[in-house]
């Protein structure tokens, strides 16, 4: 937006009314609503032209680049909804944690939490330790008018994930020894987490956002009964803390087919799903009073648009007799994606789903 144009402005009522908001609370739409997980990032010319030698954390804490990074998928897609451009470990760094997002390998801790004592570096997390996010969600409310805007967090057996391998896993053999072999010290840590988790989503609720998602990304690791005993409280936990504001609260986790009616009850308005379970049978996991998020997989956007249109009409199928259906893929965008598929998939969900 140029320099003498005003911004764009909305009522309450008209946020409100989008289709994102009305699929989230399973209310009629206008057409079904699109928006995708990493929407705003690497598979997109424009972010990577503004990102150019801006290390990923100090890009979370520049709120006018947060802006027009969380905006470019909103201008070139016509998504739904926008989300707010951040990163999991962004409260981690706040509070003080001594951690680092490098290129290629992922949130790289330098004290991993291994013992009680260790739980000492994690205090809580106040307003001020993030007003980047306060002002940038306000510059971004201006600049969406009508269009709501997703606050996200991650959940607490992600972070715990991180915090106590150190970086990323594949086998979480550190975190699931504590949570298997000290279970206090484990509880004690998600607790801790939840409370940092809860803040910062207050943060971005009482800035603005519309709607938050919780990502869990790594919880499909675990097993129902673990997921149930050593994790659950502590995600509705935060849940719980949110409930007063009224926002939907959306749970998303990879490869949680088996987790998905314990992460709906978690206390999840909306509960996203992996591309491995059709929607209707993710309906039947998940049971009544529930809207759902998602499903196709993302490397379909590689394919030809013919098939693109083919894969994506079945999502649409399976979620004809849902409560409430928010379009998504399973996973985020890959980097390599096309945008331009992006653009036309949302035009065709849009079309094929207009009411």
């Amino acid at each position: 937006m140029s320099a003498n144009q005003t911004p764009p402005t909305a009522t309450p009522d008209a946020v409100k009314d989008a289709a994102f908001l009305k699929a989230c609370r399973r209310d009629p739409v206008p057409h079904t609503p699109v928006w995708f997980m990493r929407q705003a990032g690497r598979s997109l010319p424009e972010y990577r032209k503004v990102r150019e030698g801006i290390p990923m954390l100090e890009s979370c804490m520049r709120p006018e680049l947060v802006t027009e990074i969380t905006l470019q998928p909103v201008r070139r897609h016509n998504v739904d909804a926008a989300i707010y451009f951040s990163d999991i470990v962004v409260p981690l760094k706040a509070i003080g944690i001594d951690l680092d997002i490098k290129p290629g390998v992922g949130p790289v801790v330098e004290n991993p939490i291994r013992t009680r004592a260790d739980l000492a570096q994690l205090r809580d997390l106040t307003p001020e330790d993030v007003s980047y996010v306060t002002e940038a969600i306000g510059l971004l409310t201006r600049e969406l008018g009508a269009t709501p805007l997703i606050g996200f967090a991650g959940a607490p057996f992600t972070l715990a994930s991180y915090l106590v391998e150190g970086g990323p896993s594949r086998t979480y053999e550190n975190a699931k020894a504590m949570m298997y072999g000290d279970p206090e010290l484990w509880a004690d840590l998600l607790d801790r987490l939840a409370d940092i988790t809860a803040a910062f989503l207050k943060v971005q609720i009482e800035a603005g956002a519309s709607a938050v998602q919780l990502f869990d990304s790594w919880v499909g690791s675990l097993a129902p009964a673990d997921y149930r005993r050593s994790v659950m409280p502590h995600s509705a936990k935060v849940f719980q803390a949110v409930a007063e504001y009224g926002v939907p609260r959306i749970h998303f986790g990879v490869g949680t087919g088996e987790l998905l009616k314990l992460m709906g009850e978690a206390g999840a308005d909306v509960v996203g799903v992996d591309w491995r379970v059709p929607l209707d049978e993710a309906a039947r996991r998940v049971g009544p009073g529930k809207a759902l998020q998602g499903n196709l997989d993302p490397t379909v956007l590689f394919a030809t648009p013919e098939v693109i249109e083919t894969k994506t009409r079945e999502v649409l199928d399976a979620a004809a007799g849902l409560e409430g259906h928010v379009f998504n893929l399973g996973h985020g965008v890959m980097p390599s994606t096309d945008p331009d598929a992006l653009t036309r998939l949302v035009e065709y969900v849009h079309t094929q789903t207009a009411r």
